[in-house]
């Protein structure tokens, strides 16, 4: 069996490998959005009704 440093060193090697097919976030404006807790449904902002502003 393998210790933690060949643990590590699959994982370092799983996350290399996934890399490769990460895509960039291209709008960096709605990260802010999305940490707020903002619904967006198919990329697209849900507005909020006033009913469930309240």
């Amino acid at each position: 069996m393998g210790g933690a440093a060949a643990a590590l060193a699959m994982v370092f090697k799983l996350v290399e490998s996934a890399q490769q097919r990460w895509r960039a976030v291209k709008a960096l404006h709605l990260v802010a959005l999305v940490r707020a807790g903002t619904r967006f449904e198919r990329g697209h902002l849900v507005e909020r009704s006033e009913s469930h502003a309240a």
